[in-house]
């Protein structure tokens, strides 16, 4: 695609994990300034490497390597983060003395309540963009050198909080990409896609529902490539309960908030397994656990669980209270969560004035 971009476009990429390598070398690589901010400069060289699912291989030399956050943002256009949603409100309230009305902020993905965690900067000037889903899937294969990307995404879809013209961040993605990029009407089409909050969590639930303290797995199971049919129907009736969320959201083009069960193009539990189980980008990808004495337990500190259960599925409980909605598989999901991990935390969207349906909409529709 051809680049109708400014040509001193100055970049930062926060995080240096799976993604963040991925956007910082090609970014890089298409001949933009890139500060990246990681916890870890010292196991960089200077050179960052893709290889993608043809084993070609793409190089791209970032600007700065550096783990001084307000080195890497400062007088940027554009700032990618990338980090965990646990993650997000440290780094919002480290950026934050940086903002200027010029900046623009994307999240990566933009689920897991990134317009909470970044109101602050939102308040001072910034525009917070969010995209749906990550472009594809990553794995670092050598931390600050080299990860592989697989599956890209045909499109990429992002929004914008307040309304803005995201003409220039669109642009940006479809050229760095070399995909479509979709701008959609408000900022709750990110927030309530049903990927990793749904996804993950209901997959959790079924494949630890036996789990109580003590007990001890005899393996650990892929996570998609041995996907069940309990884990199905848990998925569909979680996906169900949301796509209800939106019918009473009734003011908000939520369309863009698809099902799973179109997503996958699987309407039924059959065929949702089989689809998922097939997957060829994440059949090898083993569950989060730990090693045991005897055998395998559930790893509560990964991101599965850190990220996708309290600053993704709790919004949607939340949001269900709000709107007087009884999501029962979501806020029983939920229950078992805080009851396995002890995590008895609660999201309050009222400490950002989210209390009604009017409050949403007053939210999401801020210009």
């Amino acid at each position: 695609m051809k680049n109708t971009l400014p040509d001193l476009l100055k970049i930062a990429v926060i995080g240096g994990g799976n993604i963040g390598t991925q956007f910082a070398c090609l970014l890089a690589y298409k001949g933009f300034c890139v500060n990246v901010h990681t916890s870890k400069p010292y196991k960089y060289d200077g050179e960052l490497e893709i290889v993608n699912e043809k084993d070609e291989i793409i190089i791209g030399r970032p600007n700065l390597i550096t783990d001084d956050i307000g080195k890497a943002v400062k007088d940027c256009d554009v700032v990618f983060v990338t980090h965990p949603a646990f993650q997000l409100r440290d780094t919002a309230e480290k950026i934050l003395p940086y903002v200027n009305s010029a900046m623009r902020i994307v999240m990566i993905p933009g689920t897991g309540g990134t317009e909470f965690a970044f109101h602050d900067c939102i308040n001072a000037g910034a525009v917070l963009y969010g995209l749906q889903r990550v472009p594809s899937v990553a794995r670092l294969e050598q931390y600050g050198k080299k990860v592989r990307c697989e599956g890209l995404r045909d499109k990429l879809h992002i929004a914008s909080l307040p309304k803005s013209d995201s003409l220039l961040i669109s642009e940006l993605l479809q050229y760095v990409f070399e995909i479509p990029c979709i701008v959609l009407p408000n900022y709750l089409c990110i927030t309530l896609v049903p990927s990793n909050p749904i996804l993950h969590t209901t997959r959790l639930r079924t494949l630890f529902s036996d789990y109580e303290k003590g007990k001890v797995y005899d393996h650990n199971p892929l996570f998609y490539g041995e996907w069940n049919d309990s884990s199905s129907e848990l998925l569909i009736a979680c996906d169900d309960e949301l796509q209800q969320m939106c019918k009473i959201i009734e003011k908000l083009d939520l369309s863009s908030v698809r099902s799973l069960k179109l997503h996958y193009e699987s309407r039924t539990v059959k065929e949702m397994t089989k689809k998922i189980r097939s997957i060829k980008s994440l059949q090898n990808l083993y569950s989060p656990m730990k090693k045991a004495d005897n055998g395998w337990i559930p790893d509560f500190n990964s991101r599965y669980f850190t990220a996708d259960f309290p600053f993704g599925l709790a919004i949607l409980e939340e949001l269900s209270d709000i709107l007087d909605y009884n999501a029962k598989n979501i806020k029983e999901t939920m229950s078992w969560y805080r009851k396995v991990t002890g995590n008895t935390e609660k999201l309050n969207l009222s400490d950002y004035g989210i209390s009604t349906l009017n409050d949403i909409y007053n939210f999401y529709c801020n210009e």
